[in-house]
């Protein structure tokens, strides 16, 4: 196993010809998609990974520098693509993974056949004619909540992030790996993301791109769906489900995985 592989705990499951790369969004793992993945072991191989500053990965390697940009995440993603030895991947990126496999495919749209992008947003701050959800003051509240008491932020966060039941399993495993991150990178990693704007970059995006979005979700309103539909650079398609939450693949796989392996097996192309 290579540096890069060890340092993200890469994982290689499944057989096929077809390779699906599996990323998460912010507070969790790659354990986030365990709903999805027997699904799809016996006709593809499987590329897993935690983004740097997970809780599973060493705290030592994160630098504040590389990863005060989603940038620094997206070389993480070509390193392993490349130490992998992988020419084309269909991937699937959740919540910020979405931008980061976007900001990847700029530079290497051959790594990539299509972007599944659950949840995604180029944007959370409110600005003139586009709507993100959030505005400066809601974000300077939140920034300094995870600042003064990190664990009784992660058990309020949680709940609204999930959406639905707040004793659910799906509330006490993102409360989990919330934890699990060192708070004050957690801080660093959520102040990257809530504070970027890709929305000059998107058009730059010419690899196809499903976007996948619940009906209701705290931290991407569903115009931002429609956003990204009319302004990404290559060729899309948008489905709204009727699930509740920023983490649906967790809180409602019954409806959600069939989405995605319907999206995963479909091209928009064909």
């Amino acid at each position: 196993m290579g540096i890069v592989e060890e340092a993200h705990n890469v994982k290689v499951l499944g057989s096929g010809e077809r390779i699906i790369v599996l990323a998460h969004g912010f507070g969790t793992d790659q354990s986030l998609w365990k709903h999805l993945v027997p699904h799809l072991v016996d006709d593809f191989r499987v590329v897993l990974y935690d983004n740097m500053g997970a809780g599973t990965t060493n705290p030592e390697y994160f630098d504040f520098n590389r990863y005060a940009t989603l940038e620094g995440y997206a070389y993480d993603l070509l390193a392993i693509l490349e130490e992998l030895r992988i020419e084309s991947c269909v991937f699937v990126g959740h919540s910020v993974s979405a931008m980061i496999g976007a900001v990847a495919s700029i530079s290497r749209p051959d790594l990539f056949s299509k972007i599944i992008m659950i949840s995604g947003s180029p944007r959370y701050l409110n600005d003139v004619d586009y709507y993100g959800g959030f505005e400066q003051e809601d974000l300077d509240q939140l920034f300094e909540a995870m600042g003064s008491n990190y664990k009784a932020w992660c058990s309020g966060f949680a709940p609204l992030a999930v959406g639905g039941d707040m004793e659910s399993v799906a509330v006490q495993e993102f409360s989990r790996t919330l934890f699990n991150m060192r708070p004050d990178i957690a801080l660093s990693v959520a102040q990257t993301i809530f504070q970027s704007d890709m929305r000059q970059i998107i058009n730059l995006v010419t690899v196809p791109c499903h976007i996948l979005q619940s009906m209701k979700d705290l931290a991407v309103p569903v115009v931002v769906s429609e956003y990204l539909h009319q302004n990404l650079g290559g060729e899309s398609i948008v489905e709204v489900m009727s699930s509740d939450g920023h983490l649906p693949q967790l809180s409602s796989p019954d409806i959600v995985i069939p989405v995605l392996l319907r999206h995963i097996r479909y091209d928009i192309t064909a």
